[in-house]
């Protein structure tokens, strides 16, 4: 049971997971929404250049109309025939083309932003397996874009029969009505059943932009021991930190037990820091030795008492030593004063010492 808990996706996805998912083109985005606002353009844009449109489509039925009983197909004229009504099919249909690719990105581009996922093209074996084909149909997603699809037949077929029939008078009068009428007639009918099934479809699509961001999430949820991996991959084996604390601290150690011995004084937090420094005739300035923190602190204080190095207590020229100078360095000018008074006082101490053993 534990190792079932294990991996239960209980814990919210990482910046990282959701970053690399995006690398393999896995997104929570709804075509549907998609298809429903280009639907709603379309009828849009239909509606405000209707006028354009129904005159462009009046006359190229004018003309193919008064040219179908006077116009003999020969293999001269068929090239001209065919440019002739590719040339109004442009005019018809080419601004709704780019109205619908202005559509398909803006929408795009507001649900997932900019994505580029050249991961997606490459191939894969899960794709033409069939077994992986079949899993994927009768999966919980295939089964719900088959109701998805089944409920915008339902919906723009019942929608579609309701137009039908409600405006049957007009429609059958489309036999007798001169082409002018006719194009005015089938247009408006063509704009209306356009908006109505974008209405609908645009419903359909809100509820699946919601279970497409549901089902997205709910993919990218991690179990914690993806959470852990993730971690040790991101910032390291726990272990191997670990390792390093104790070798970092071993060096620390050993060139703490080297260079204590040497120093001329340790000044102290009196806790917590500790900074021993070097000063001999001829040096350029006082030189920090070694320093620490904690249980080093604690350590060079025991090697100072052992070599009977003088322990000085000054709390803000050992935090300043401690943070503004490393090993090795030499101490800044702004110290010098302070460190001199130090080693006065330090210097003295010994002097007074070496008179009283001097007098027994």
């Amino acid at each position: 049971m534990p190792g079932n808990d294990q991996q239960q996706k209980t814990e919210q996805p990482t910046p990282r997971r959701i970053s690399e998912a995006r690398k393999k083109g896995q997104v929570a985005k709804s075509t549907e929404l998609q298809g429903a606002l280009l639907l709603l353009v379309v009828a849009l844009f239909f509606y405000c250049t209707r006028e354009h449109f129904i005159w462009t489509l009046e006359r190229f039925m004018r003309m193919f109309l008064r040219s179908f009983t006077s116009y003999v197909p020969t293999p001269d004229n068929i090239p001209h025939l065919v440019l002739t009504g590719g040339y109004f099919l442009v005019q018809v249909l080419g601004p709704v083309f780019v109205v619908a690719v202005m559509v398909a990105l803006v929408t795009g581009l507001a649900q997932v932003g900019f994505l580029f996922a050249p991961e997606v093209l490459k191939p894969q074996a899960s794709r033409i397996n069939p077994a992986e084909g079949f899993k994927r149909i009768f999966s919980t997603r295939g089964l719900m874009e088959l109701a998805k699809s089944l409920l915008k037949i339902s919906a723009v077929g019942a929608l579609l029969f309701f137009l039908i029939k409600t405006r049957i008078q007009e429609l059958l009068v489309l036999a007798e009505a001169t082409p002018g009428a006719a194009t005015w007639l089938m247009a408006r009918f063509l704009i209306i059943v356009i908006g109505a099934a974008g209405a609908a479809y645009l419903v359909i699509a809100l509820l699946d932009f919601i279970y497409q961001r549901h089902s997205y999430h709910k993919q990218m949820m991690m179990s914690k021991t993806e959470l852990k991996e993730e971690l040790r991959q991101t910032e390291g084996d726990p272990q191997v930190k670990s390792w390093l604390r104790r070798r970092q601290r071993e060096v620390a150690l050993n060139r703490i037990k080297d260079e204590v011995p040497k120093a001329t004084v340790v000044v102290t937090n009196p806790v917590h820091l500790a900074v021993a420094l070097r000063y001999e005739e001829g040096d350029e300035a006082p030189k920090v030795v070694a320093k620490g923190a904690g249980d080093l602190a604690k350590q060079i204080r025991k090697l100072a008492r052992e070599h009977n190095i003088p322990l000085v207590e000054n709390p803000p020229v050992a935090r300043m030593l401690f943070r503004l100078v490393n090993v090795g360095d030499t101490i800044p000018t702004s110290l010098y004063q302070a460190v001199a008074e130090i080693l006065a006082m330090v210097y003295r101490l010994s002097a007074e010492r070496n008179r009283k053993k001097a007098a027994m």
